[in-house]
């Protein structure tokens, strides 16, 4: 490391280095389509020293995923769209033009106050569309909750969350009568998506509420499978009620 210059000028030199033709051969094949992969599993790393309150993991994680958008604006550059300063000036420009309260004279006391007036802020920078912000590529479940938060806050919404909770119960039932294929795919999601609206009623987030299920599911289904090895069987020699009987085991274990 150079302490003589600033971190982010060495990264960027680091990054030119590696993508000249005497740099790395890996790094130079790279485009902005086979980087996907890797700012993807980046960003949920980062989620994830979030969640374990890690901060040494959290500083690592975000390092990885800010590489990623110096190799991002370093092909641009080299193609000659945009660089990492462009970058920079671009978001910076969005951020003064969306806090208006903070940077000129609009007077917002809460954060409530923040979002009411949030989605004029975007329409300012030519969104046509109020959903047309959400990224199509979200995780569903995600996508699903911002595209009710943000239809909710100009009004469109259920006044209570037992209409929402109705609304679930109505989608169960037409899935029970959906016939073809077709139409099942369909009512499953509608099913999820009026599900999502009742978590969000509720204040929980459904992708948190998901995956803490699915951890939970695992611990579950790993304490089945270590209980069957002491007894040295594999999973296909133990019937379902027996499996069953090993899954209340755990769950009252706590785990």
């Amino acid at each position: 490391m150079n302490q003589s210059k600033k971190p982010m000028d060495e990264l960027k030199e680091i990054m030119d280095r590696l993508l000249s033709p005497g740099g790395c051969p890996w790094d130079r094949e790279q485009t902005h389509e086979s980087l996907l992969r890797y700012l993807i599993e980046e960003s949920y790393e980062v989620v994830e020293a979030v969640k374990e309150n890690d901060m040494q993991k959290l500083q690592e994680e975000l390092g990885d995923l800010l590489l990623q958008v110096v190799f991002h604006a370093a092909l641009a550059e080299r193609a000659g769209y945009f660089t990492l300063d462009d970058v920079a000036r671009t978001v910076s420009e969005k951020m003064v033009g969306r806090h208006p309260h903070v940077f000129g004279s609009l007077d917002l006391k809460t954060s409530g106050d923040v979002l009411q007036h949030w989605e004029g802020f975007k329409k300012k920078e030519g969104k046509k569309y109020l959903l047309s912000g959400i990224p199509a590529m979200l995780p569903a479940l995600l996508r699903a909750y911002k595209i009710q938060e943000k239809a909710a806050r100009v009004g469109f919404d259920w006044p209570g969350v037992e209409g929402a909770i109705d609304k679930f119960a109505e989608e169960v039932a037409e899935l029970k009568s959906a016939g073809s294929p077709e139409a099942v795919k369909e009512e499953v999601g509608d099913l999820l998506f009026a599900l999502v609206n009742v978590a969000r009623m509720k204040e929980v987030e459904p992708e948190d509420a998901l995956q803490e299920c699915s951890d939970k599911f695992t611990r579950r289904f790993n304490f089945i499978e270590d209980r069957i090895a002491e007894n040295r069987q594999t999973l296909g020699e133990v019937p379902l009620e027996a499996l069953d009987a090993l899954w209340d085991e755990a769950k009252n274990k706590g785990l």
